[in-house]
């Protein structure tokens, strides 16, 4: 057991010169299933704390508040550049964000230090990022979780409460188990009707 937690960790957190070095590795390159011990479980309903309130500045030098989010389903994805799995999975949340905009889903990417601006802004203009990216602090992650897995995504219902934190690459089955659900409900968890009443 100690050799497997061992080799995640090791996957997990890579030196900080990796990204200069190694590929961005393929999603193909992981398992269609994370383990049990890098998924947390969805919080029950009525239990749901309130997500912190944040201010940030992205690449852009533009304020990023949590609070101009509310009545959206947000998903906040800590990563690095230097984390495989979170370069990994990045192209899986531009596509995300692209399919899913529309219907209320938005993702704010908050960087895990070490981490220097050029290169932050480098990788996201690589992959065409299409949601604001911050650079976080231990701080700002430790508002939510006290977790040291890297990516780790924390999802937010439209009423602003932390509804689930995923540890490791945020898989389709798990956007489709966890995510596309609260996307289909208006705020207070009413489904939301496909009918206008107009």
């Amino acid at each position: 057991m100690n050799v497997i937690v061992l080799a995640a960790m090791m996957i997990v957190f890579s030196p900080a010169g990796a990204l200069a070095q190694d590929p961005a590795p393929k999603f193909s390159d992981y398992p269609a299933r994370a383990p049990d011990f890098l998924t947390c479980s969805p919080m029950s309903r009525g239990q749901e704390p309130n997500a912190p309130q944040l201010t940030l500045t992205d690449l852009n030098g533009r304020t990023v508040r949590l609070s101009d989010y509310h009545g959206k389903v947000v998903l906040i994805n800590f990563w690095a550049t230097w984390c495989p799995p979170c370069r990994a999975e990045m192209p899986d949340l531009v596509k995300l964000q692209r399919e899913h905009g529309k219907e209320g889903l938005q993702i704010i990417g908050i960087t895990y230090p070490p981490e220097k601006k050029t290169r932050v802004r480098r990788f996201a203009k690589s992959l065409k990022v299409n949601y604001p990216i911050v650079l976080g602090t231990r701080e700002i992650k430790s508002r939510f979780t006290s977790e040291e897995t890297l990516p780790l995504t924390v999802v937010i219902n439209r009423d602003g409460k932390v509804s689930d934190i995923i540890s490791g690459i945020l898989l389709r089955e798990e956007f489709d188990e966890k995510i596309k659900p609260l996307l289909m409900q208006n705020k207070e968890g009413e489904k939301r009707d496909a009918k206008s009443n107009h």
